[in-house]
């Protein structure tokens, strides 16, 4: 069975879609943009604010779900530009400090929202 995952700590979905889903014991978190849930515009700077946003998206995304940066196993990180890759790797290597997932990251001709960077995301608890 799944279960719909919404939090009004991370932004509402700009389309038909859910911020997350949980079934069986895996949540699958949409690709995250930069947008700040409590102004619904994106933040302000490059590539480096809009990779931290999008990641604490997902971190509230997590702690409403009951998971925790722990339990994240892949991550797909959807570039506008991959020259931005060490700025973004940077950010995202502070975010996950120990034992990272699994990751790909490539760059896409255009993201929602003239977006620099998307980020998504599964969790499995173990």
């Amino acid at each position: 069975m799944k279960k719909i995952i919404s939090t009004p700590n991370a932004p509402k979905a700009v389309g038909p879609y859910s911020q997350a889903i949980e079934a069986n014991g895996t949540l699958y978190i949409s690709g995250q943009l930069p947008i700040n849930p409590e102004t619904s515009e994106f933040v302000a700077g490059g590539i480096k604010e809009q990779t931290a946003q999008c990641l604490k998206n997902i971190e509230a995304i997590l702690a409403a779900s009951g998971y925790s940066v722990e339990n994240v196993v892949k991550s797909t990180v959807l570039l506008d530009n991959i020259k931005d890759f060490a700025a973004m790797n940077e950010v995202y290597a502070g975010f996950y400090t120990c034992n990272p997932p699994a990751r790909v990251a490539f760059e896409v001709a255009n993201l929602p929202m003239d977006a620099l960077v998307e980020i998504e995301t599964i969790a499995v608890k173990q």
